[in-house]
């Protein structure tokens, strides 16, 4: 009985691809080979390699059906090559571990959208993942409450572990390098400067913060990493998509969470490992992990709430206090792929033991 992952895609992506490809690596590290089934599979990663690869193609079906007919897929695979235990990043009832890094119900109250026809799919394909998985593991306590209070999961079912980050990539440099990096993104030496990573500004509430920055009065510019924006102002800019973004962390003075729905944000604990302190509204996920000392939080509704947080921010600032010396004592897990490993595999051989085996 192989141990087995699936997500949607082997890919350098989103928060999701990124936790599978982390958890591939971790494998590989210790010698484990498990079978990976995903829709989309990039050859050109190590991680492909490190792998026994099962791509299910998904392109001749119409979109709105293509994650229920890879549920279909997922479960006939999983009985006929015997994948036990099934480490499932994307919703599928064949899960024995499901991995919660969202809920739909949550997006859609914290976007205030209505639920449509394709929603109701998405939610009874993320009840069958939740109810018929053995344990469920959620990226955050707020990933956690929300499962128990859509899906009516009892909470002895779920087990709370942070996600890993990878601390080889995403850690401080020294003065000399930090100055090199701000000049080459040309960031202002005179304003503090506060990065947003997004890909989906409405989530991202980049909005918010447009407003924001462009009526303040303080010393602060907003410099904006991912998709591009449409915005004139003299105190925001874009950067353009960036596959260094931990040079744009260890260049920037904060990171700015203003998102709508955030079960976690990895972006926040990457940021604060290359000793960046993070001003984060208080609903997303990696406010629970990250200390006081290197966040400045807000309430995401009350536009006075911010503007406190970034006027604090500016004063740390203008003191000169407000890097990070010592990243890892700034969170209260940890980000390490080890740690996380450990408790995911403690899972995995309770459910079919003997199912780790490290290459011979």
């Amino acid at each position: 009985m192989p141990l087995a992952i699936s997500n949607h895609a082997l890919r350098m992506s989103g928060g999701i691809e990124r936790y599978a490809l982390t958890l591939v690596r971790g494998l590989h590290q210790r010698g484990v080979r498990p079978v990976l089934v995903a829709k989309k599979i990039d050859p050109s990663l190590p991680e492909a390699q490190w792998v026994d690869a099962v791509q299910v193609p998904t392109g001749f079906v119409p979109g709105k059906l293509r994650d229920m007919w890879f549920d279909w897929r997922l479960r006939r695979l999983k009985k006929r090559l015997n994948l036990h235990p099934l480490i499932a990043c994307n919703q599928t009832g064949a899960a024995d571990i499901a991995i919660c890094g969202s809920t739909h119900p949550g997006f859609l109250e914290a976007m205030q959208l209505p639920t449509r026809t394709i929603d109701r799919w998405k939610i009874s394909l993320e009840r069958a993942h939740l109810e018929r998985s053995q344990v469920i593991v959620a990226h955050s306590r707020l990933m956690a409450e929300q499962v128990q209070r859509f899906y009516g999961i009892p909470a002895a079912k779920i087990d709370v572990l942070y996600p890993p980050v990878d601390t080889d990539r995403f850690h401080t440099v020294d003065t000399a390098r930090r100055e090199q990096l701000r000049q080459a993104l040309q960031l202002p030496a005179d304003r503090a400067t506060f990065l947003l990573v997004s890909t989906g500004h409405k989530r991202k509430g980049l909005d918010q913060l447009v407003e924001f920055f462009r009526a303040t009065t303080l010393p602060v510019s907003l410099a904006v990493a991912g998709r591009p924006i449409d915005v004139q102002s003299p105190n925001i800019r874009y950067l353009g998509y960036r596959s260094d973004i931990e040079d744009a962390y260890r260049a920037a003075d904060f990171t700015v969470i203003a998102s709508r729905f955030e079960p976690f944000g990895l972006v926040g604990v990457e940021s604060v490992l290359c000793g960046t302190p993070i001003v984060v509204a208080d609903t997303v996920g990696c406010a629970e992990v990250v200390r006081s000392s290197a966040a400045m939080s807000f309430t995401r509704d009350d536009p006075s709430s911010f503007g406190r947080a970034i006027a604090q921010a500016v004063d740390r600032w203008r003191a000169g206090t407000h890097r990070i010396a010592a990243p890892l004592a700034a969170l209260s897990y940890d980000p390490g792929v080890d740690a996380h490993l450990d408790a995911l595999l403690r899972h995995a051989e309770a459910i079919a033991p003997g199912s780790v085996k490290t290459a011979s």
